[in-house]
This record gives C-alpha cells, structure tokens and sequence, in this order.
C-alpha cells in the first residue's frame, strides 16, 4: 500500500441526475448539507447509452454554479459517436468543468453493439488527444473483479490501459471486504500502475436495492452480512444504524491501510454518509491538489 499511503486523502460523493422537480429539489438539499463538509468534487451518473445525458449536464452546471464544490461529469462511451463526446466535452469546458469520470458505460437495452467506443481507455485516449491536460480524469476499477472481464488478470489490464491512456485518479467499485481493495492495490503495484486508488463506498439503507445492486454489478456481500442484513426484515431504522457502524468500521480499516480518500455512493440521500464522515471523525479540505 506503500503506492497510495504517498497522497494526500480526498473525499468526494456522487449524485444520480433527478428524474422529477421532487427530485432535484431533494438532490439540492443533500448537495447542501454535504458541501458543509468540504469535499473534493462531487461526480454526476450517466445513464446507460447516454440515456440521461441532459439531465446529467443540467445537474453538474447547477452544482459548478451553485455549490463551490467542484463537479465531475460521468462520461460514458457505449453508444457514443466521436461527435457527440466532443461536443458534451466542449459544453463542459465552455462552463468551467475540469474535471469527468470516463466510464465505458452499460450497453443499452435492444443496443446490437457498442458503437465507436468499445472500451473506456479508448475514451480516456480521445480526451487526452483532443483538450490535453485540461480535465483531470478519473476512471473505474473492480477489486472484486468486473462482472463481464474474462477472468482477474484480463480485468487487471483493462485497468492498466485506461491509466496508461492517461487517466488521473481510479474510483473503485464498491466493495465490503477491505482485504479485497488491499489485495488489488498490490497487484496494481505489481504491474507498475501508479495512481490514486480511491475505494467506492455504499451505505447501507435498503437490503433488497443494495443486494440488486450488488448482484448487477458483482459487488460481493459477505455472507455474514446478507444474513444479519436479512434480518431486520422490515426494521429499516434499525437496518441503517447497523449498516452505518459496518461501513464506518470498513472506512475505517480502508483509510488506516492507507487509502487516499473515500468516495461516496450517496444514491441522492445525505444522511449515511455524513453519519460515516462524522463517526470516521474527517474534516473539511482533505484534498489533493489537481
């Protein structure tokens, strides 16, 4: 871990673009209460095919402008031509945006292939070559292995190449087992891939959505977890306050390891991370610079 003990911890929290004027008025409040708390930027999702690709620019303008938390953009390639990456890229950089997540992204439903961009290193490629070195990107990596990768090894160097292309910072999939990240960080060591590999962190609200999440994306729950999570049952009050003292324990172990920051899954609602952030005892300004 000695690769990441070297940066400086940052923090960050990412948003999904709101469906419905509820929802935006929602997402403004808890953007409001986690400002409070400093972070590094927060990351906008992006829907599958660019599915949400409006709504995603309209909430990451709203946040640049309004917040003074920087905002990051997910970007995704599948089903994405040249032209258009070039054109929301433009759009970013015209409103003071420095910053985007490059995602390969989900193929849409009825999609026959993935279109120009096949991988997200191709994505990342495209960046660097056409505005340089004036977006910090971030990229995603799987220390429990991406659920479509060939096997460890091959998943391993898909990752090698997005930071090869020149990404910046790694994001990782959520995770409950921090010997998973540790594991995974000393074979990105290994391979002399040296970057900030800032682990992805989900709170613990909904056993039913959390465990689709997880079966989606293959996110692994322990199987001491999925039963004591199972049963609460229908005690959500109780289920959160147990999921909060699982993940605070696992930042924990994560940061005392030497994680350079936390980014947090916040799935639009404020409260578990901010009773994480405060039971891990962090303050504001825990940044890199960039």
């Amino acid at each position: 871990m000695e690769s990441q003990a070297k940066y400086q911890p940052e923090y960050s929290f990412e948003f999904f673009p709101p469906k419905t004027p509820e929802g935006v008025q929602r997402l403004r409040a808890t953007r409001e209460r986690l400002a409070l708390l400093e972070p590094r930027f927060f990351s906008v999702t992006f829907g599958a095919g660019g599915s949400t690709r409006d709504r995603t620019f309209e909430t990451v303008i709203e946040i640049q402008q309004q917040s003074g938390i920087p905002a990051a953009p997910h970007l995704s390639c599948i089903g994405s031509t040249p032209e258009s990456i070039a054109e929301i890229l433009q759009q970013y950089r015209d409103h003071g945006i420095r910053h985007v997540v490059a995602l390969r992204g989900d193929m849409p439903s009825g999609m026959s292939g993935p279109g120009h961009f096949r991988y997200a290193n191709e994505l990342v490629e495209f960046i660097r070559r056409e505005h340089g070195e004036h977006f910090r990107i971030e990229v995603a990596c799987y220390p429990e292995v991406h659920p479509q990768a060939e096997d460890a090894d091959a998943d391993l160097m898909n990752f090698k190449r997005k930071v090869e292309a020149g990404a910046d910072c790694a994001i990782t999939q959520y995770f409950f087992n921090p010997d998973a990240y540790f594991r995974f960080v000393e074979r990105c060591e290994l391979e002399g891939i040296h970057l900030p590999i800032v682990p992805g962190i989900m709170p613990i609200t909904n056993f039913k959505q959390l465990a689709r999440f997880s079966d989606a994306c293959g996110a692994e729950i322990p199987r001491w977890l999925r039963k004591r999570l199972a049963a609460f049952g229908d005690d959500r009050e109780s289920l959160q306050a147990f999921g909060i003292d699982v993940v605070t324990e696992l930042c924990f172990d994560l940061l005392e390891g030497g994680a350079p920051g936390l980014h947090f899954y916040t799935l639009n609602q404020a409260g578990p991370s901010e009773a994480i952030w405060h039971n891990l005892g962090l303050s504001g300004n825990h940044q890199r610079g960039g």
